[in-house]
């Protein structure tokens, strides 16, 4: 399954290094990914460079308590909804601020 393109890959990785490096520590969300049949998404800044399968980001499971933090991808890709949707990319999905705001 392909959640995340080459390019946003590239600039997740682009994020997670200048994290590492105490840079640009609020980037922009780069991907949003959902469940459709279900309350879950999720707002990718960076990728783990070292771990391609670790990102960071905002996590919303749909319990009314959204979380910062490690998201690992290969788990996301394994979810599936209600009726036994995957999880998809907001292909239309365009940040307008920061996780901050």
């Amino acid at each position: 399954m392909n959640l995340i393109t080459d390019e946003e890959r590239e600039t997740l990785l682009k994020n997670g290094r200048e994290a590492a490096q105490g840079f640009n520590l609020d980037p922009m969300p780069v991907v949003k990914i959902f469940i459709p049949d279900g309350n879950a998404t999720w707002l990718l800044t960076e990728m783990n460079p070292a771990d391609h399968d670790v990102a960071f980001g905002l996590a919303d499971l749909g319990t009314g308590a959204p979380e910062l933090g490690g998201i690992v991808l290969s788990e996301i890709e394994q979810m599936r909804g209600a009726v036994g949707l995957p999880p998809e990319r907001d292909r239309f999905f365009r940040a307008t601020a920061p996780l901050s705001i």
